[in-house]
């Protein structure tokens, strides 16, 4: 009992100590926590498929880009957008790329589901990368960042590097405690048993299609959301935030922390963009830090054979029962 009510609390204590990490360490360390806080959305946002759906998409990237490209292309070019509206633009832009592309990808299984998510990504990123829409492959600069004004009153200042930082915690704990309720509900629990057996739940008149795109397009919307937070962070927008390498790292980021937990992805996050920071450092591995690329699938490989619930599912190793979101509510 003590165990379970001390990791229902664990989330919120993180995030207060999260919260005053910009009073204490340097604008390298804050900005690269804001890109973890980023890449746990986006990584939460995938597991919402892979762990608790049971679909494997090798092209969530195509939400993650599609979303930076909205917010560079709806903001005037040397003027800051309103966040209010560009925000929920943004993130409804990949709501409905994901109503679209989930309409005909649900229609397939397997590897088949894989290779069509895919290939979807991979037009989004060609239609970029060989047009004059988002700059080709140079990309485009968004030059100010978002403003959040109350009437003429500047709420938070987005161009102070903790003021950003606060708004990613803030909106990657509003992204976990969404997930948390949604899949603490009935819907969350009819895509678990989806996920387990989808003949069985149909055959109980679950409609099963639209579970499963419901899933897809609050997946799709939750990745923009990463998406736009990353094109504010950076600046900059180019074709390759679309790719399937892009793809790749989020899918191994869930693997990493363990799929069908969303404290889980969160873990992967950290792990993942820590790990490339230490290993691509020429500082401590010279010449060979440029393949960090080898040394990271090394790790993952390992992790997926020798720890099949992720880094997160080391607490269950050391004899404690893991969070099990979905039971809590």
């Amino acid at each position: 009992m003590e165990n379970h009510r001390l990791t229902n609390w664990l989330p919120y204590v993180v995030l207060g100590l999260l919260a005053l990490f910009p009073l204490v360490e340097s604008t390298f360390y804050t900005q690269l926590l804001t890109k973890v806080l980023i890449m746990a959305i986006f990584a939460m946002s995938l597991d919402l498929l892979v762990g608790y759906t049971g679909l494997v998409s090798f092209g969530h990237a195509a939400y993650f880009g599609l979303a930076g490209y909205a917010l560079a292309l709806l903001a005037p070019k040397y003027e800051a957008v309103s966040l209010w509206w560009s925000l929920p633009a943004a993130m409804g832009v990949c709501a409905l790329f994901a109503l679209v592309t989930g309409t005909l990808v649900l229609r397939t299984r397997g590897i088949y589901f894989i290779m069509v998510t895919l290939a979807f990504a991979q037009m989004l990123f060609f239609i970029f990368h060989d047009t004059k829409i988002g700059g080709g492959s140079d990309g485009i600069y968004i030059y100010a960042k978002p403003t959040m004004k109350l009437g003429e009153f500047q709420l938070l200042d987005l161009e102070k590097l903790e003021n950003f930082y606060w708004l990613a915690l803030a909106l990657t704990g509003a992204a976990y405690l969404l997930l948390r309720r949604v899949l603490g509900s009935t819907f969350g629990r009819a895509l678990l048993g989806i996920k387990v057996n989808e003949h069985r739940m149909r055959a109980l008149g679950f409609p099963v299609f639209r579970y499963q795109l419901a899933s897809f397009i609050l997946s799709g919307a939750l990745a923009g959301l990463a998406g736009y937070l990353a094109a504010v962070q950076y600046g900059f927008v180019n074709p390759e935030i679309l790719s399937w390498h892009q793809s790749g790292a989020v899918l191994m980021m869930v693997i990493l922390g363990g799929m069908g937990t969303l404290h889980g992805p969160v873990v992967g996050a950290f792990a993942f963009v820590l790990l490339q920071e230490v290993l691509s450092n020429q500082a401590w591995f010279g010449p060979s830090a440029k393949h960090w690329q080898l040394a990271m699938g090394i790790f993952v490989m390992l992790v997926a054979l020798y720890l099949p619930q992720g880094l997160a599912g080391l607490a269950q190793r050391f004899g404690r029962k893991p969070m099990a979101e979905a039971a809590d509510e």
